[in-house]
């Protein structure tokens, strides 16, 4: 009988973020026969809910309070969890989590993984404080292996932080396809746009998103009086909620726009919001690669996004998308009005961005490459 190996994965909490929300799919999918997984949340992040959606699906979720992300006198408490559960190998994710956890799983000689998701802008490349220093010095002297979610962000890693590229594999974040064949069917788009009081007949575009500055969502509330213009009878759907919040409100109420623009916070229910949708604006500033992207293309949304960071990736210029410069507002009114006009071309670049969907940016894909590295270095 094979070993079952006890693989736990240390992140800084449990939000609605694209790295926490990736963990649904990766831990629904995981071999179980071969592997055991835990998940070690570092604090709380909006009352972390993806922890409820985890334990449905069996995955212990151990709670191990950090009073804030500098404390490396928790390291010793990290280690001793570890010890506890007797882990066989360490997964981290975010700063702190790389950070704090990497010292832990490396003093005990585990091997020893992060997943990088981010690349910093050019701005925040400038100002590096010393904590980001030091994941760097981690991730390049402590970590077995360096996942980049994208070429870009390999290179990055490899060429900013100097990491040694043999120890940065680029493995591509996967989703889940089946929850987005069911939300297709028509009466699901109605019983949505039915809840947010949008006609049937309505254009619909909608971003989806943590509400940072960085996601560039302000230049898009910009673009959209011009857009209105020509297509009066099209909605912004704003889905996620964050710091910016008010911020991005009050740019509504300045432009005039309430009737047109809904905020409706942090939603669960990304594929049925997606499939209600017409268009998917992304208009950040910069990215690593955004699972929020292949969502939308699995919901056969054509795309609208700024041509940063592992972008150019995942979407090909009028194949399944319009790429644009960021932080300008009349890019994106042009590119939304193109494709507002030309229903056809909007289907067929849907349909594009589903087969590009199901053959690069799949759950199975993404388990599997996990698979081959965990046992490269559990028998190593």
């Amino acid at each position: 009988m094979l070993k079952r190996n006890n693989i736990v994965y240390i992140i800084d909490g449990l939000g609605m973020g694209g790295a926490e929300r990736l963990m649904i799919p990766v831990l629904k999918y995981l071999d179980r026969g071969m592997f055991y997984p835990r998940v070690c949340v570092l604090q709380d992040k909006d009352g972390n809910p993806i922890a409820d959606e985890l334990r449905q699906l069996g995955v212990q979720v151990d709670f191990l309070p950090v009073s804030y992300l500098r404390e490396f006198s928790a390291v010793p408490r990290i280690r001793s969890y570890l010890q506890n559960v007797n882990a066989n190998l360490v997964h981290t994710q975010l700063e702190f989590g790389n950070i704090l956890g990497g010292i832990a799983a490396k003093s005990l000689g585990l091997p020893c993984v992060s997943t990088v998701h981010t690349i910093p802008s050019l701005e925040k490349r400038r100002k590096m404080k010393l904590h980001n220093m030091l994941e760097l010095f981690i991730l390049r002297v402590l970590f077995d292996v360096t996942i980049a979610v994208s070429e870009e962000t390999r290179n990055y890693y490899v060429k900013f932080g100097r990491l040694n590229s043999t120890k940065v594999k680029t493995i591509y974040n996967g989703i889940d396809l089946s929850q987005f064949i069911e939300s297709q069917k028509k009466e699901k788009r109605g019983i949505i746009r039915a809840e947010l009081q949008i006609p049937s007949s309505a254009r619909l575009i909608i971003t989806v998103a943590v509400l940072r500055e960085l996601k560039g969502i302000q230049y898009m509330l910009r673009a959209f009086p011009a857009l209105l213009k020509k297509h009066p009878n099209t909605y912004y759907l704003i889905v996620g909620d964050g710091m910016y919040r008010e911020t991005l409100v009050g740019e509504v109420e300045k432009l005039g726009l309430q009737r047109n623009v809904i905020f409706v916070g942090r939603r669960m229910d990304i594929p049925q919001l997606l499939s209600a949708s017409d268009v998917f604006v992304l208009p950040t500033l910069t990215e690593a690669l955004p699972t929020v992207l292949a969502e939308a293309m699995a919901a056969k949304l054509p795309v609208v996004a700024c041509a940063v960071g592992g972008i150019p990736e995942m979407i090909t210029e009028g194949v399944n998308g319009k790429l644009i410069p960021s932080k300008d507002p009349q890019a994106l009114t042009d590119a939304c009005e193109k494709l507002l006009d030309n229903p056809e071309q909007t289907t067929a670049m849907g349909e594009a961005g589903w087969q590009i969907v199901e053959e690069k940016f799949n759950i199975t894909t993404q388990v599997n490459n996990l698979k081959e590295l965990y046992l490269s270095l559990l028998s190593s």
